[in-house]
């Protein structure tokens, strides 16, 4: 990979630029033309490197969201993984190795049209659906460092938690925006004119409206949407922990600064069946990576000792940004 795909899929997965024309400035900084940056930009998302360029919002400060686990014979899985892909809230689908086999997240305008949707994903597949709303986020998608050879030094992707109100209709949040950029920027020179042009608004305001929702934590990046599979980090495994509770802050803060860990959280047990309370994401070049990732950090952090568990993904069988659909 060239070294320009690389500083742009390595550095530029935050603070992307909040200017009229924002692929110009990358431009300059690559010693390359606009045009040549976005030609690469749409190679590389219409090979599924790139997701999209634009906003990742904060979990349930915009609409509500959980993640939802169900066991499925595996003679099933495909028929239900397809039924569940045919709800427009759902945006990440997986299997993962366990009891509980197929993983999805449901975004939705507020926590009842969740429930909703949950509760007809249950009567279509006649499977019980179990609800894991987040708790505490302690690192989720704050980008995902790639280790180039020549990846430019001192790019940072951990910054601290924020917490940020909930965003609901009426608050000024501009919820024609998001629904706007949720499918990332238009790849041309001015892309917030372009939005702005299509929500019938000003270009300044566009810009402006995106710089309080990061200021606010609401939008926690702006930038380059990698997908680790497409990169190489063919293995990737989700582990959980049980942590006594008044551990979990302290434990969940060491996990969030691992190098390895890309997502950290608290969800809520379900007992008996499922006793964690403590996610994280671990992603590789293979297995053995990721299971040396994980016994590194569990003897660094003493938590050999925790009742665990690691659910290594299989098929993906749907990833892209959430969608939102605030009502008016």
């Amino acid at each position: 990979m060239e070294a320009l795909t690389q500083r742009l899929l390595n550095d530029y997965q935050r603070e992307f630029p909040l200017s009229p024309e924002p692929f110009e400035t990358i431009a300059r900084e690559l010693n390359t033309c606009t045009g040549n940056l976005l030609e690469q930009l749409r190679t590389l998302q219409d090979s599924g490197v790139v997701s999209r360029v634009g906003a990742v919002f904060r979990p349930n400060t915009i609409g509500a969201s959980t993640l939802a686990a169900m066991a499925v014979p595996p003679a099933e899985l495909e028929r239900i993984a397809a039924l569940v892909n045919d709800f427009e809230q759902v945006n990440h689908n997986y299997a993962r190795e366990h009891h509980y086999n197929l993983w999805f997240v449901v975004t939705a305008p507020d926590r009842q049209h969740v429930e909703i949707t949950l509760d007809a994903i249950r009567r279509r597949s006649s499977y019980a659906v179990m609800s894991l709303p987040l708790v505490r986020d302690y690192h989720i998608d704050l980008g995902f460092r790639l280790r180039f050879e020549h990846r430019t030094p001192g790019t940072d992707f951990r910054g601290p938690a924020r917490s940020s109100p909930p965003v609901t209709p009426g608050t000024g949040c501009a919820e024609d925006l998001i629904e706007a950029i949720q499918d990332g920027l238009p790849l041309i020179p001015r892309p917030y004119q372009a939005i702005a042009e299509r929500i019938g608004c000003s270009e300044s305001a566009v810009i402006e409206r995106l710089r309080v929702l990061l200021e606010d934590g609401i939008i926690k990046r702006l930038g380059v949407v990698v997908r680790h599979h497409e990169l190489g980090y063919r293995a990737n495994a989700m582990v959980v922990w049980d942590v006594p509770d008044d551990q979990v802050d302290r434990i969940g803060r060491a996990l969030g600064n691992q190098d390895c860990v890309t997502l950290c959280y608290q969800r809520p047990r379900r007992l008996p069946d499922w006793p964690y309370n403590l996610f994280c994401m671990v992603h590789g070049h293979d297995r053995q990576a990721v299971r040396a990732c994980i016994g590194r950090m569990a003897a660094d952090l003493e938590i050999r000792d925790l009742p665990h568990a690691v659910l290594f993904s299989g098929r993906r069988f749907r990833q892209r940004g959430a969608h939102y659909r605030i009502p008016a």
